[in-house]
């Protein structure tokens, strides 16, 4: 590798370790080099805090470290504009660093190449695209949000051999390894948002928390048109009710309604169609919330409607070694992808993961 994509790839390394806690913004890590050692790092660790530049920054500032002709790396482009903090592009200016090494342009309308250009401007060198593709993928959460407005979409689904993520009674525990388990419960905190329906709070009672690992509980969201499901379910009644929301109707009970908003519980009232909540409408108003990801952890009837609409970006399918016979598929409805160009497969234990994405 060359130095800078030593340099970028630590910017990767630094910018994960906010996975979780910086959404909807991006993750982003910093390196400052000057006179071929590394000075300073720096990465965006909390939603609001100083973004990795102003971290790192500061830090070599707090060493006594003069940045005049230093080389700053950073895997996004750094921002332009006022929002929780200040400008980057202006600190670094303000600092006369030399050079700026970016992994990939920033897609957000308010800084897409701005940055650039007034680095630019201010005769500070710039180099952009040091793995690209990396950096792209880091955020695919923020890029996704940024350029659509709607969320980064993952079907999580575990089943048996013969495709069944349950018995005939609809018990599914555990169907998945150990192994599989933690894989998801590290997904869970580096999703804003796991979803279901109610058939699924309804026979399993999950908690949709993150356990066994280190990392934040995602926000809960569970669909339920008419509001039928228990007050008593984990998910309204656990410690964490706070960070439960549920997509229901206007037609929704109206005590039970009053009862979990005095809980804390979000309650948004989504359209329906044909019966059902317009899946579409409620992402729409779940985005307005700044969820930029969700993994839809089921049911069936809950897959097949994100899948009718054309709404995931990417599968997660654990295949269990066993074999169910008689039981409820995953998916009920065939799915068409072509759209999906990448598909890779992992072991968990004695369990395989496919994964699958555009």
């Amino acid at each position: 590798m060359t130095q800078d994509e030593k340099m970028m790839l630590r910017c990767l390394e630094l910018a994960s370790k906010g996975a979780g806690y910086v959404s909807p913004n991006p993750l982003v890590g910093c390196v400052i080099i000057k006179n071929g050692k590394v000075i300073s790092e720096g990465y965006h660790q909390k939603y609001g805090s100083y973004h990795a530049e102003r971290n790192a920054i500061n830090t070599a500032i707090g060493k006594g470290v003069n940045l005049k002709g230093s080389t700053l790396y950073v895997n996004l482009e750094p921002c332009a504009h006022f929002g929780k903090t200040p400008p980057c592009v202006d600190l670094i200016i303000q600092h006369k660093i030399s050079k700026v090494v970016i992994g990939v342009k920033d897609p957000y309308h308010l800084v897409a190449g701005r940055s650039i250009k007034k680095l630019k401007q201010n005769r500070i060198k710039v180099a952009v695209g040091v793995l690209e593709n990396e950096s792209t993928k880091l955020n695919k959460f923020f890029f996704k949000y940024v350029k659509t407005g709607l969320h980064y979409v993952t079907i999580k689904t575990a089943q048996t051999i013969d495709g069944k993520i349950a018995d005939e009674n609809y018990k599914s525990k555990w169907i998945s390894s150990a192994e599989s388990r933690r894989f998801v419960h590290n997904l869970r905190a580096k999703y804003d948002a796991v979803l279901v329906g109610r058939n699924t709070v309804e026979r399993d009672n999950p908690q949709l928390t993150v356990r066994n690992v280190k990392g934040r509980n995602p926000y809960r969201i569970v669909i339920d048109k008419n509001l039928k499901l228990s007050l008593r379910k984990k998910i309204f009644s656990d410690k964490f009710h706070d960070k439960t929301i549920v997509l229901t109707s206007k037609s929704a009970n109206k005590g039970k309604v009053k009862t979990l908003e005095k809980r804390n519980v979000k309650i948004i009232f989504c359209e329906t169609k044909n019966g059902l909540i317009d899946v579409k409408d409620a992402l729409r108003k779940l985005a307005k919330l700044g969820i930029a990801s969700i993994m839809v952890e089921g049911g069936a009837k809950t897959y097949s409607e994100f899948l009718k609409h054309k709404l995931v970006d990417e599968f997660m399918i654990f295949i269990a070694p066993k074999i169910m016979g008689s039981g409820i598929s995953a998916f009920t409805e065939k799915i068409n992808l072509d759209n999906y160009k990448r598909i890779n497969y992992f072991k968990t234990d004695r369990d395989i993961l496919i994964n699958i994405k555009k």
